[in-house]
């Protein structure tokens, strides 16, 4: 019932209802903003091709030629990664493929029926007196094969499609690269086809959508699926490195930094004559560029061009050399938790023990006191604070060993005296007197006697070391024939000491070897292997393969290329990477690192041939003319008596 007060003519009025939408008004105003929206760029504008040119057996977008290429055939049997070479194939292509997985009670129905029509084939043929067909006897296996096989519930049947889009910038080159495709899949037995008529749903095929336009499928049980894994192309490239060569598996580039990884340490085992001194000088060369300092310990004389050519430093140790180092220096670096002093006195022991040959407890221990005296008698001790005065010589230890007047420190003595003041007199008993200052540093102890090698080399390696802790910096250490250190227990332990500790100090071992089965069947030679985070096995001997097969998990076919790779190739192990590698050098730096013997031998001629050009012209360069002669006359001098 309505109120009074609406009834009455002064009373309250009633609010209308609200007014109907304008719904002429809003379609007109979302026409508007269509029409305003078709006259912006879209996404779909920007990307979208100029235009698209679709032939019977060619598409081409823009300038782009592709085409499509399906594969209609299988051979009967294939091995596990037959789809390398389509993979690795050396140009730019798009490859798809798709997996549809089909009912197996449907495919065992369709096998029974299959296999009744061809038992039926060859019963009709054998009542005629003919001989069955043989295409047909083999269907009849491999459909009872697998009827078996789904019925037991370890194989499941799928349908596969495998397409392939060349693509290429001109239509020759696009024929060219798909006759090649076409013959590397011809050699695994399988025919490939042009997607004729079809180029436009085998381009969208092969994009990644995930919608198969063509449908040429092939049935296939799991094992036969699961050859077809694509991911069999190893690379192994960095963003940033050095180019160590070119991965032979697929021509691609190896670009590597060792200073990633978990230690920057390397070992390379190679035959005589295989590359391996090739292959570091080129890592130096190349490392050099990146401002990496490199210490080379040159027992072959093998260095000396490349230091000259990159204005190194090499030091050639020998009895008449200025050079001199002091086995006793200490690196004046303090370490939380570290004694220094200590640490020396353990490598000195080594030292000289390499030096001197096995000894008794008693002389170890008295060698020990020795030692200790001769430091303390120049006023250092464990305080780090005294560990930058001078440094004993192996003549203060010989004369506390005197002092001792005891039976086995007179048996130390007379062994160190040849050191002292015998006939090795002058090699390591006098004070260091330079430091290594330059980017690439070498030293030589080719024209060493043999006995005195691995004590020249491990006091060289000390000496080092001791360096490298007074100052980090990114630094390459490189230990060629590194087998002599393994003939002594002392210096083997020395070098695995350095190998555990040299991340710490920024610093990269390289050990160099050809003596495969001493480095390997040795306790250190395995350690250093195992602290190595790269690997290079270059060409070995067949009496190598074995050993480096049990150490390196090597395979079949990975020993086979061992024995019968070229120089400069090798397998290149990285952490759990490893690649078939070939180092490749420019020409310029072939020039420079090059060890084959011809090649030295033809440059040395080139040299004398250039250098006796320059002698025959200087006299005509020197000749004086008559201007000059008459200018000169008065001044003449005739030479002194």
């Amino acid at each position: 019932m309505p109120s009074l007060s609406s009834l009455l003519p002064f009373g309250k009025k009633p609010k209308p209802d609200a007014a109907p939408p304008k719904t002429d008004a809003a379609a007109r105003s979302f026409e508007k903003i269509q029409e305003f929206s078709r006259g912006l760029v879209t996404i779909q504008d920007i990307i979208a091709p100029e235009a698209i040119e679709v032939d019977f057996t060619y598409q081409k977008i823009n300038s782009t030629y592709t085409r499509t290429l399906f594969v209609a055939g299988y051979p009967r049997s294939v091995p596990a990664n037959w789809l390398s070479p389509l993979i690795n194939f050396p140009h730019q292509m798009h490859v798809s493929m798709f997996i549809f997985p089909v009912d197996s009670g449907e495919v065992l129905d369709n096998l029974k029926r299959k296999i009744t029509e061809m038992e039926a084939e060859i019963q009709s043929d054998l009542r005629s007196g003919k001989i069955s067909n043989i295409n047909t006897e083999v269907k009849l296996e491999d459909a009872r094969f697998i009827r078996e096989e789904l019925a037991k519930g370890s194989e499941r049947f799928y349908q596969f499609g495998l397409y392939v889009t060349v693509t290429a910038q001109s239509l020759d080159e696009l024929n060219r690269v798909t006759k090649s495709i076409q013959s590397s899949l011809g050699s695994l037995l399988i025919v490939s086809k042009n997607a004729t008529l079809q180029m436009d749903e085998g381009f969208k095929t092969t994009l990644p959508m995930g919608v198969d336009k063509l449908l040429v499928t092939r049935n296939m049980d799991t094992t036969s699926l699961a050859t077809t894994f694509p991911f069999t192309s190893s690379e192994l490239t960095m963003e940033s490195g050095i180019m160590y060569g070119i991965n032979e598996h697929n021509d691609s580039l190896v670009i590597f930094d060792r200073f990633q990884m978990e230690n920057a340490n390397m070992i390379i085992f190679a035959k005589s004559g295989a590359g391996k001194s090739y292959m570091v000088k080129l890592e130096i060369l190349r490392q050099l560029m990146f401002g990496v300092e490199v210490i080379v310990l040159d027992p072959e004389h093998e260095y000396e061009d490349l230091s000259q050519a990159v204005g190194g430093e090499y030091l050639n140790f020998t009895f008449s050399s200025k050079a001199r180092i002091n086995p006793f220096d200490l690196s004046n670096i303090y370490e939380e938790g570290e004694n220094e002093l200590g640490q020396k006195i353990i490598s000195l022991h080594g030292l000289l023990k390499v030096m001197l040959g096995e000894m008794t407890p008693q002389q170890d221990a008295l060698l020990d006191r020795a030692l200790v005296a001769a430091y303390k008698a120049k006023g250092i001790t464990p305080d780090p604070a005294t560990q930058t005065l001078e440094p004993p010589l192996m003549e203060d230890v010989y004369k506390a060993l005197i002092g001792m007047e005891n039976e086995d420190a007179n048996n130390i003595a007379a062994r160190l005296e040849k050191f002292i003041t015998g006939s090795f007199r002058g090699i390591f008993d006098q004070a260091s007197n330079f430091s290594i200052t330059n980017q690439l540093t070498v030293f030589s102890v080719k024209e060493m006697e043999e006995g005195l090698r691995p004590i020249a080399m491990y006091i060289i390696l000390d000496f080092i070391w001791t360096r490298v802790k007074k100052k980090l910096k990114k630094r390459i250490l490189v230990i060629d024939e590194a087998w002599y250190f393994m003939k002594s227990k002392d210096s083997a332990s020395f070098i695995y000491s350095m190998v555990k500790r040299a991340r710490k100090y920024y610093l990269g071992i390289t050990t160099i070897t050809q003596d495969v089965e001493d480095f390997v069947s040795n306790e250190y030679g395995k350690a250093i292997i195992s602290n190595a985070s790269i690997q290079f096995l270059m060409k070995q001997s067949t009496a190598s393969i074995p050993v480096l097969a049990e150490t390196f998990y090597l395979s079949q076919g990975e020993r086979q290329l061992l024995v019968t790779a070229d120089v400069g190739e090798g397998i290149f192990f990285a952490g759990q990477n490893h690649v078939a590698l070939r180092v490749v050098a420019s020409p310029e730096e072939h020039g420079i690192i090059t060890t084959n013997p011809e090649e030295i031998l033809q440059k040395n001629r080139q040299k004398a041939a250039t250098r006796a050009a320059e002698v025959a012209s200087e006299p005509e360069k020197a000749r004086p003319t008559q201007e000059s002669l008459a200018s000169s006359i008065d001044d003449y001098k005739p030479p002194s008596e």
